[in-house]
C-alpha cells in the first residue's frame, strides 16, 4: 500500500523543488528522551493499567468479548470517581482551614468545583459507550460477575457521604444499612466520611457569613419581607377593584397562596420543621444568604458566589442524571431480575432517583421565592459599600504556591 504522497515528498506541491530537511521547522526540537529519565510509560504506570483487565469469562476457560468492554468502562468511572474525590477534598479543605474567609480564593474555589461538575458531564454520557453492548451480549458473562455489584463501590459512598448526602434519607439495600456491606479498613473510611465536615455544611457556613444579612447592618431579610408583603398588600388592592367575574376569583386565590408561601418563608419554626422533616438541608440564615446572592448576583462581590451555587446545583442534577441513566441501562439488560449483587435490581436503582438523595435541594427551591424586581431592596454603592469591597485577609490567603 503506497504512503502519503504529501510525507513523502510525492505531492505536485513539491515537484521540481529540493527539499532541506534542516530549513523544516517540524523538525527542529530535541528528543528529550534520549537522555534519560521518566518516560510516559513509566510515568502512568500503563504496564499496570492496561494489565488491569481479567476476564472471569476467559479464566472459567468461556472467554465473553464484551466483558473487556464492561470493565474498562467501570474501571474508568473509578478512576473519574478518585478525581472527584480529589479536587472534592482540596475544595473542603480551603472552607475547613478557613482560606475561603479571603474571597480571593473563591475562584480556586469555583475552578475546582466546575471541575467536578465537567467530569460528571463526561460520567452521565460515558453509559452511551456501555450501551452498544446489547442485553443479550451482557447476559453471556453477567453469571461470572456475582456476587461483585456496583453497589459496592467504595469511593461512590465516600463521594456520596462528603458531598452531603443525608444518611436517615439513603434508601436501605435490602433492608439494611449500605455499611453493612464493607468491612474493615473500607468501613473505617466511610465512618470518617460521616464524621467529616461535608460539603453542604460548609457551604451552609459560609452562605451565613454572607455580607448584607447582619441585622444592624443593611439587614436585607427584614426589608426584603416588607417589601413583599407591601407588594401583596398591593397587588391585593388592585384585584379588589375589579369587577366581579372568574379572573377575579382565580387572581384571589392565587394571591391567598402567594401569601401563604411567603408567611412560610418568613417563618423560622416552620423552617426548621421541614428540616426536621428532611425536606430542606440548609440553615435559616444560609438560606437568606442563598437568596440573597440570588437577587444580586449581578453585583460585583456576588456574581463569583452566584456561579458557586450554580455549579452545585449542576453536580446534584448531573448524579439525579448518573442514577437515571443507570436505572435505565439496568432495566435494559436485566429487566426486573435481581442485581448480581443480590438487590431488587432495577427497582432498588429507581428508588434512588428522587430529591432525598440531592444535596443543594434548597438551592433549587430558591426558584419558589422569585419576586418583580422592583420588589427587590434597592442598593445604594455609596452607602452600601460592601458590594464593591471584597474580603481580603492575607494571614489566611493561599496562593497556587501555598497550597494544593
Amino acid at each position: 500500500m503506497s504512503g502519503c504522497p504529501y510525507f513523502e515528498r510525492k505531492h505536485l506541491l513539491f515537484k521540481g523543488k529540493t527539499i532541506d530537511e534542516s530549513d523544516d521547522d517540524s523538525q527542529a526540537g530535541v528528543n528529550k528522551a534520549r537522555k534519560g529519565g521518566i518516560v510516559y510509560e513509566d510515568y502512568l504506570l500503563l504496564d499496570k493499567i492496561t494489565n488491569a483487565q481479567v476476564l472471569q469469562s476467559e479464566l472459567k476457560g468461556n472467554k465473553i468479548h464484551d466483558e473487556h468492554l464492561f470493565i474498562v468502562t467501570h474501571q474508568a468511572y473509578e478512576l473519574w470517581f478518585k478525581q472527584i474525590l480529589f479536587e472534592l477534598d482540596s475544595v473542603r479543605e480551603i472552607f475547613i482551614s478557613g482560606h475561603v474567609r479571603d474571597e480571593r480564593n473563591m475562584l480556586k474555589v469555583n475552578n475546582r468545583i466546575h471541575r467536578i461538575v465537567m467530569i460528571f458531564r463526561l460520567l452521565v454520557d460515558q453509559f452511551a459507550v456501555l450501551e452498544t453492548m446489547t442485553a443479550l451480549d451482557f447476559f453471556d458473562f453477567r453469571e461470572y460477575l456475582s456476587p461483585a455489584s456496583g453497589f459496592q463501590s467504595l469511593q461512590f459512598r465516600l463521594l456520596e457521604n462528603k458531598i452531603g448526602v443525608p444518611d436517615n434519607l439513603r434508601v436501605p439495600y435490602n433492608r439494611r444499612h449500605y455499611k453493612d456491606l464493607f468491612k474493615g479498613h473500607d468501613s473505617e473510611r466511610l465512618l470518617e466520611t460521616e464524621q467529616e465536615p461535608t460539603l453542604l455544611k460548609l457551604v451552609e457556613e459560609w452562605l451565613e457569613r454572607t455580607p448584607g444579612l447582619e441585622v444592624d447592618g443593611f439587614n436585607f431579610w427584614e426589608r426584603l419581607r416588607i417589601n413583599i408583603f407591601d407588594g401583596l398588600n398591593l397587588k391585593e388592592k388592585k384585584i379588589e377593584k375589579m369587577p366581579e367575574s372568574e379572573e377575579k376569583e382565580e387572581l384571589m386565590a392565587e394571591l391567598v397562596k402567594l401569601r401563604d408561601l411567603f408567611t412560610s418563608l418568613f417563618d423560622e419554626k416552620r423552617h426548621d420543621h421541614l428540616v426536621s422533616k428532611g425536606e430542606r438541608r440548609l440553615s435559616y440564615k444560609a438560606l437568606q444568604g442563598a437568596l440573597m446572592i440570588y437577587f444580586y448576583r449581578e453585583e460585583p462581590r456576588f456574581q463569583v458566589p452566584f456561579q458557586l451555587l450554580t455549579s452545585l446545583m449542576d453536580i446534584d442534577t448531573l448524579m439525579t442524571k448518573w442514577r437515571y441513566n443507570h436505572v435505565c441501562m439496568a432495566h435494559r439488560m436485566i429487566g426486573s431480575k435481581a442485581g448480581t449483587g443480590g438487590s431488587s435490581g432495577y427497582h432498588y436503582l429507581r428508588s434512588t432517583v428522587s430529591d432525598r438523595y440531592k444535596v443543594f435541594v434548597d438551592l433549587f427551591n430558591l426558584a419558589t421565592f422569585l419576586v418583580p424586581r422592583d420588589w427587590v431592596p434597592k442598593l445604594n454603592p455609596n452607602v452600601h459599600t460592601f458590594l464593591y469591597m471584597a474580603e481580603c485577609v492575607d494571614s489566611s490567603y493561599c496562593s497556587s504556591e501555598d497550597s494544593d
